[in-house]
């Protein structure tokens, strides 16, 4: 049991908020919008991880049955300036990565893609099987100017709602509902301008799934890293970052996601991560490598391949 109390302070890592700004001559942008939600655009394609925009209280998920809130995602979807994707992409199947895929994915005409649980979120939300698309591991797929392919990983100790999901999930359902399924490495290469970046959405890993792959940019999902003995972050980091050789990381999934998006944000509270530790050992693994470590800034259009 962990008896820290309170949050860290974002204010500590004003300095880590420096990741390069998209401008108009940017090829592609990507844009952070919580948790490991993120919209990858060059401004004709565009695919979106997650698509998690709801974000219910921490006493609805903890005693309610949960529904997406389609005013929150409409919003979100509005404030990200996007009608239309070619793939939503949930990087496992809890509540707080693939709870709204299936409405985002009819809002936006897109594709859901994954394993048999994220299939089986989009049968519950009402799309046909010609808009799901579950992947052979390792194996790339196009979708508009991208191929994208997904790595087998692992979620990140402990998976509180482990296992498959075998049946359709249909709204209002309990969190635990929502379990993990397949966990998932995203490896998304922009075709027009060979740019690749990887997104990691839980902080497990399967020791070599990477082997091979390359990308300029990874997106490090953190999310209960902080709880783990440093020998762990060590061997996450050469598994998840060193494996495909980056120019930059940007560390994603510390966020409080049961805040809603209006309000400012802040971290995961100690009793659930503790991102003081996480910052501790990441900044000085990518001094090691050197290599620049960022956390994203909420809606802001990045292009991450701004080297200088």
């Amino acid at each position: 049991m962990r008896l820290k109390l309170g949050r860290p302070d974002l204010a500590d890592y004003a300095g880590y908020f420096d990741q390069p700004a998209a401008t108009a001559a940017s090829p592609l942008t990507v844009t952070w919008a919580g948790v490991t939600t993120l919209l990858i655009h060059d401004g004709e394609s565009a695919v979106m991880t997650d698509g998690f925009f709801s974000r219910p209280g921490l006493l609805a998920v903890g005693t309610r049955a949960l529904s997406p809130s389609q005013p929150r995602i409409d919003g979100c979807l509005a404030r990200l300036g996007v009608d239309r994707l070619d793939a939503v992409l949930p990087v496992h199947t809890h509540f707080d990565h693939a709870m709204d895929s299936a409405v985002v994915a009819d809002r936006t005409g897109a594709t859901i893609v994954g394993g048999t649980s994220a299939a089986q979120i989009g049968r519950g939300g009402g799309l046909p099987d010609h808009r799901l698309v579950v992947v052979t591991p390792g194996s790339p797929l196009p979708f508009g100017s991208f191929d994208v392919t997904l790595v087998e990983g692992h979620h990140c100790p402990p998976d509180r709602f482990p296992g498959p999901i075998t049946s359709p999930v249909v709204p209002p359902v309990k969190a635990a509902a929502y379990q993990c399924g397949e966990a998932w490495s995203i490896l998304i290469h922009h075709r027009p301008t060979d740019r690749r970046l990887l997104i990691v959405g839980s902080a497990g890993y399967v020791p070599g799934a990477l082997a091979g792959q390359r990308a300029d940019v990874v997106y490090l999902g953190i999310g209960q890293l902080g709880l783990q003995p440093e020998s762990y972050f060590v061997d996450y980091w050469e598994e998840a970052v060193r494996a495909v050789g980056p120019r930059r990381v940007v560390l994603i999934h510390w966020d409080d996601f049961f805040r809603p998006l209006s309000a400012p944000l802040r971290a995961l509270p100690y009793a659930g991560d503790d991102l003081d530790v996480s910052m501790r050992v990441l900044s000085r693994l990518a001094r090691e490598d050197g290599l620049p470590l960022h956390l994203p800034t909420l809606w802001e259009r990045a292009d991450p391949w701004s080297f200088s």
